[in-house]
């Protein structure tokens, strides 16, 4: 797959997080540590003039996005109704359409942590039923300046819809339901790749997808 020189930069930038994040979790001399927190910055740095930014906009990050060891982990609620029709939200950060996730939380599943990132976004109750596939970010086509790993599951909405409204609407701008030929044009790049495999598992036509 060919990135963009900012795209490119920032997965390089990303791999120098994770090495100084484990690298200062395990540094065995005070020598070593200042290394590691050098190279953090030098990762800061590269992340902030990848998305056009100064580094002190990302210096906030530098004790908890910064300091994360591995990828991350995040999760889509593939939400289909009995008619055939995808749950999507349109985002407030850039006002494109995709399926309702966000990042894992300690002590969740990924089916538990897609509900409930769904809950909070579109306010739409749902139950997990399969697994669509696993996704590597940088194959996908998922533009984040992190490495991601996305897991999307199949849910079906509870008939009945919560009460309260939904607890992250700031981060949504509008929801709808489409079918597979209704599809919004301006879908988050990611999803235009997932989506499609997502309606096939429904229709029972393909098992779960993971990228090798």
């Amino acid at each position: 797959m060919t990135y963009s020189p900012a795209q490119q930069l920032a997965y390089w930038a990303d791999a120098l997080r994770d090495m100084a994040a484990s690298g200062l979790r395990f540094a065995p001399t005070l020598y070593d540590a200042e290394r590691y927190h050098a190279l953090q910055s030098l990762a800061l740095e590269m992340q902030a003039y990848a998305g056009n930014e100064m580094p002190a906009a990302l210096e906030p990050l530098r004790a908890t996005l910064f300091a994360h060891v591995t990828p991350f982990v995040v999760a889509d609620a593939a939400i289909i109704d009995a008619a055939g029709r995808l749950l999507l939200i349109r985002r407030a950060d850039n006002e494109l359409w995709a399926m309702p996730g966000g990042a894992l939380e300690v002590g969740e599943t990924a089916a538990e942590g897609a509900v409930r990132e769904a809950l909070e976004e579109s306010a739409v109750a749902s139950e997990p039923m399969a697994l669509a596939g696993v996704w590597d970010s940088r194959l996908c086509g998922s533009v984040t300046r992190h490495h991601l790993y996305h897991f999307v599951i199949l849910c079906r909405p509870l008939p009945v819809p919560p009460a309260s409204p939904a607890s992250h609407a700031h981060e949504t701008l509008a929801s709808g339901w489409f079918g597979v030929e209704e599809l919004p044009a301006a879908l988050d790049p990611g999803h235009a790749t997932r989506i499609p495999h997502v309606f096939r598992v429904w229709k029972g036509e393909a098992t779960a997808y993971i990228d090798l």
